[in-house]
This record gives structure tokens, sequence and C-alpha cells, in this order.
């Protein structure tokens, strides 16, 4: 069961918004009846919901995971005109958006889906998602300035849950390296910022995992369908307690 305006939205109708407002003038029938309170919940598959005597059509749950190419942008639209996902999503017929987002200046794995309920599972704060990252940064860190992104540094929005840390290569010259981090949480250019803190700004950036769901030779700007076992264990991860206070150093 699901409240109305949530259902009327996800399957195209309009907005969230737009949606309460149509419910609120008796636009919206559920199985023949007229609901104009907001906190109505019906279910979908069982119910038959009409908007201005014409049935919904219940989009098809889309799970998607892509390779997002640098200088992409990860919204609906772009008034500068630059690349937008979904200009690779050749052949999807259904609605679907990005789950978090990836900067314009970083690549790599995004998923989309058209599954509210799910996207916000795997992206609401208390769930602690991991997510990791390849970091090519200016410079060798020495190993006490990683210490303080392990531990949790201080950005202008707060500290930083601690993260996982370690070196993948250097540059014989020390002109730069590359760190794999995994974080647990998803500020706005968080990875950039912390590297940042320490004085060793990032000059690539791709994330390579998503929880346990790896990119791995997925081409640059390809998508593929989540299997069900990758999307039930993105959501096993997201509700377990266990993994909620080991990622956030509660746990032993």
């Amino acid at each position: 069961m699901e409240r109305l305006q949530k259902i009327l939205a996800q399957a195209g109708v309009a907005s969230r918004r737009k949606c309460e407002e149509l419910i609120q003038a008796g636009s919206v029938e559920v199985n023949g009846v007229i609901v104009t309170e907001l906190g109505t919940k019906a279910d979908p598959d069982q119910d038959i919901i009409t908007v201005k005597g014409r049935p919904i059509k219940t989009e098809k749950k889309i799970y998607l995971m892509m390779n997002k190419p640098k200088g992409v942008i990860t919204s609906a639209s772009d008034p500068e005109g630059r690349k937008i996902v979904s200009d690779y999503l050749k052949g999807v017929k259904e609605r679907v958006y990005p789950v978090g987002r990836l900067d314009y200046d970083t690549e790599g794995l995004l998923l989309l889906t058209n599954d509210g309920e799910f996207a916000n599972l795997l992206t609401h704060p208390k769930h602690h998602v991991p997510k990791t990252y390849v970091a090519t940064v200016k410079g060798v860190p020495h190993g006490t300035e990683l210490d303080k992104l392990k531990k949790g540094i201080v950005l202008e929005d707060g500290i930083t849950a601690p993260a996982e840390v370690e070196y993948k290569d250097v540059d014989p010259d020390g002109k730069e390296s590359v760190i794999q981090i995994t974080i647990y949480e998803g500020r706005n250019r968080q990875v950039r910022r912390m590297f940042e803190a320490i004085s060793h700004p990032v000059i690539r950036l791709k994330r390579i995992a998503f929880g346990d769901l790896l990119l791995q030779n997925l081409k640059r700007g390809l998508t593929r369908p989540l299997t069900k076992d990758e999307i039930n264990r993105l959501i096993q991860l997201a509700k377990s307690d266990n993994t909620k206070k080991k990622r956030t150093g509660r746990g032993s």
C-alpha cells in the first residue's frame, strides 16, 4: 500500500505536488470512489485508479547500472546544453532518474531507476550504504593525512563519517597518486572536498562500486539492467542494522 499521490507520480501522471492538487480537486477515483484526502493509500496492483475517468498505467520497475562518462550531467536537463544521462538511455521507454548523483567531472557507476522507494532506501543518510571511488590526486598524501580521512575530517558542513582509504598506485616522480576511498555518506562533492581538506586535490575521480555492486568491465556510456539478486542485495545492505553500526564505527 502506498500513498495515492506517490502512485500517480510514479505512473507518470504529473509531479507529486500536481498529483496532490488533482486529488484535492476530486479528479481521482479508487475503485469507483472519489478520493480527496491526501493521506489515502492504495495498492496499484490491486486497485483500479483513475484520473479524470482514465485509468492510470503503472510503469514496470526498471533498475539500471550505467558507466557514466566524465562531462555528463546527472540532471533531467541542462540549460547550458551539456550532455545528460538520458542521452545515453536509448531504448529505455520508462522515465528513470539517477539514484544520487555523480559530479559533471566524475565518471563511473551510476544507478538509475523509476522505483522511488528503492532510490530513497539507498540514498537516505541513515542507511550508510558504502560507495567506493578511485581518486587520482595531486602529490602523495602522507599516511597521517589519510588517517584523517579514515577517522573523519572536518568540512564546512560538518565532520565526515569514517572512511576506508588505501593507496593503489604512486607516480615515480611523486606528482600524483591513486587512492581508493569508500565513504558511507552522499554529501555534495564529498570525496573531492575531503582530499582538498588535506591539500591533495583530485585530478580524476571514478566510482567503481555502490554497496557490493561493482562496475567491473561495463564500457563507458553503456548501461545494463541489474539482476534480481543484485537488487535484493542492495536492499538488504541498506536495511542491515549490523552494516549501519559497522559503517559508523559504533559496532565491533
